[in-house]
């Protein structure tokens, strides 16, 4: 009897495990954009939590309503049991004998991402994050796109057949709720029809065309006469005479610059409309300098969802955008 339940414990460990001797992990919890603190009570409610409310809090810009960068929760570390430790989205902060900031991947479960941070004291921690808060906010966002980018691989559109990406030499990760609404060769409009809640009359749309690089030193003031051009030549509204997507004239777009396959880009986020009409919503505009075939890449996302929160839509769209790959 003894052999035979060492013979199953082996079974079960063996079962349990796979390459390099690990364990195979739970699979983790967690809405994206969103992180649990693990760090106690006392902490949460003075400075440093001020500190990490409102820096996460900071409200996302180009959005038409108040949405944070980050949700955020707190978790005392006595409370983090093996619930808990299965969440996405880990900050883990304490009293060490160092200053230390790093991370690691899937710890407890997967896909994962905790960062460690930890200081002498108190006012240490404080200092520490407010130190580091910019690169944690950007280790969470940017795991949260690799798990979007990998979730939409697995439903995957067959990209080869739509003849813009195919004449542009680019390739996108785009899941297959998506269906086209124009591909001319040289633009590409592809909709997916929201279909759940209140949102479902609106729709997540992205957009791909190229333009000619005639100044890399003016690239991000056409950024805006360029999208109006495209919105007044492919966009129309229900009215197609009078009625075109147009950059809102009363918001002034967001630029930043960021790096896109590799390549020198700019990120936009601002809010479009449709000219003498009420349609409108957020839109995220990436633009790559591709200087070794002399043009400009622009793939860009819009939402039109009427009366609901829309970070999570165009976030979607944002991991869309930055699954792109240029010959």
């Amino acid at each position: 009897m003894k052999k035979l339940a060492s013979l199953l414990l082996i079974i079960v460990l063996l079962t349990a495990c796979k390459g390099n001797d690990k364990f195979v992990l739970r699979n983790s919890i967690g809405k994206i954009n969103k992180v649990m603190v693990v760090t106690k009570a006392s902490s949460w409610e003075d400075d440093l939590g001020k500190e990490i409310r409102n820096s996460f809090g900071k409200l996302m810009v180009g959005l038409p309503q108040p949405e944070p960068i980050l949700d955020v929760s707190q978790i005392a570390p006595n409370g983090f049991g093996n619930v808990m430790k299965v969440g996405r989205n880990i900050l883990v902060i304490g009293v060490g004998d160092d200053d230390k900031f790093f991370t690691k991947k899937n710890v407890y479960s997967q896909p994962q991402t905790i960062v460690y941070l930890y200081a002498k004291d108190e006012e240490g921690l404080v200092r520490m994050f407010k130190k580091h808060k910019k690169e944690i906010i950007a280790i969470f966002l940017e795991s949260d796109v690799k798990i979007t980018q990998e979730r939409f691989e697995k439903s995957k559109l067959d990209v080869s057949q739509f003849k813009t990406l195919q004449n542009l030499g680019i390739t996108l990760t785009i899941h297959d709720k998506f269906k086209t609404v124009d591909d001319t060769g040289d633009f590409l409009w592809l909709r997916h029809h929201l279909t759940s809640g209140i949102a479902k009359t609106g729709s997540n749309n992205i957009l791909v065309y190229s333009q000619p690089l005639t100044d890399v030193n003016t690239v991000a003031d056409s950024i805006v006469a360029v999208r109006n051009k495209i919105g007044k030549k492919y966009i129309p509204g229900s009215d197609p005479e009078t009625m075109h997507m147009i950059t809102e004239s009363a918001y002034t777009p967001f630029i930043f610059d960021a790096i896109i396959d590799g390549k020198k880009a700019y990120e936009t986020r601002g809010k479009w409309e449709v000219k003498n009409d009420f349609m409108a919503g957020p839109f995220l505009n990436y633009t790559i300098v591709d200087e070794k075939k002399n043009r400009l890449i622009i793939v860009e996302g819009f939402t039109y969802a009427p009366s609901v929160n829309k970070k999570a839509f165009l976030f979607e769209l944002e991991a869309i955008a930055k699954s792109i790959k240029i010959e």
